[in-house]
């Protein structure tokens, strides 16, 4: 481009620096979601983790519960009994499905967290298919 007199080349540097402050503005904001997305996500691993703890030591128990009381029941022939226990068994597996769940969602969060650690996070995270990676690795 070439510039007819010095007014118009302070217009054009003034424009240059907009643009300048207007992309620093943005990689700012950009900036800003990935600190507030780490501290989400590490927000959200936590409680899944203590959440998960607490699922296991549930699940043990129930399992145990359940495989007691359907041992009784057989032994001494009460159908009822034996029904409540393989409900409860399927209360234990209910709970052992919810854990795996949550397990799944952690480490997904986790490797968003080394992501944003690396530099090469990127905000369009689906969360509804966990296994989506694991699929195209397979392929």
């Amino acid at each position: 481009m070439i510039f007819v007199n010095i007014y118009e080349k302070k217009f054009i540097i003034y424009i240059m620096t907009d643009n300048i402050d207007v992309s620093l503005q943005i990689q700012e904001i950009f900036e800003n979601n990935k600190i507030t997305d780490l501290k989400r996500f590490i927000k959200k691993r936590q409680s899944l983790n203590s959440c998960n703890v607490c699922l296991s030591y549930l699940f043990y128990l129930m399992q145990s519960v359940g495989i007691l009381t359907t041992t009784i029941g057989t032994g001494y022939e009460i159908k009822e009994l034996i029904w409540g226990g393989i409900g409860v068994n399927i209360l234990a597996s209910l709970i052992h499905s919810y854990e795996q769940i949550n397990n799944n969602i952690s480490i997904k969060l986790l490797k968003n967290i080394e992501n944003i650690k690396k530099n090469t996070y990127i905000d369009e995270d689906i969360l509804i298919d966990l296994n989506e990676e694991d699929k195209k690795n397979k392929k």
